[in-house]
């Protein structure tokens, strides 16, 4: 983490924490009343399989406004259908976080599988005038900023019953859209990792 902070101050790059997140049809548990000594029922009306999966980057820089940025992919459960992203989806997002931001990055993301594939590094070498990627310690959730936004969208998907994939994807993206116009949330998620990220 040290080395991708000094990286990222002798480029004046952008430090990017990237992670994944899903979400289906079952919402996530929250809180609902009934009756004392009666279980709570609560009738939805969404149906079938499917799920959205997420992929977003927070974006930090000393004395620079702090972004978000993510990509969907949405499963609806059909035969063959690819089920998560693939590594390409991966190197988009970086694309175009490197085209919003016009600034060298610095990505930091976890061990997924689809992150250490031979593409992935060939593209990083292909561009590093302006990317340099760095793997997070194994098993470190909690020193990565972005699973602060997906805690966020799953406590505002608390108890929601969306009526079907279409509308779950609607409700995620005005979710995500609301987070990336408050910026002091998503310092709010580096701020939670313990994590500093000093002016150079």
């Amino acid at each position: 983490m040290a080395a991708g902070k000094a990286t990222a101050g002798d480029l004046g790059a952008y430090i990017c924490f990237e992670d994944e997140a899903g979400q289906g049809l079952r919402p996530p548990k929250g809180h609902t009343w009934a009756p004392r000594g009666m279980r709570p029922v609560v009738q939805v009306r969404g149906r079938g399989s499917g799920r959205v999966n997420m992929a977003g980057v927070v974006c930090f820089r000393p004395g620079h406004r702090t972004h978000l940025f993510y990509t969907l992919h949405i499963y609806h459960g059909r035969r063959g259908e690819k089920k998560t992203f693939a590594w390409q989806d991966y190197r988009d997002l970086i694309v175009a976080t490197h085209r919003q931001l016009d600034t060298p990055l610095v990505w930091i993301w976890d061990n997924l599988n689809l992150h250490l594939v031979q593409e992935i590094y060939d593209f990083a070498e292909e561009n590093k005038q302006w990317l340099r990627i760095f793997q997070m310690p194994s098993y470190a959730p909690e020193l990565n900023p972005a699973e602060g936004i997906w805690s966020l969208i799953k406590r505002s998907l608390a108890d929601f019953a969306a009526a079907d994939l279409r509308h779950l994807t609607r409700v995620i993206k005005r979710k995500l859209k609301k987070i990336q116009f408050r910026p002091h949330l998503i310092d709010g998620c580096l701020t939670g990792t313990g994590l500093i990220i000093e002016p150079p």
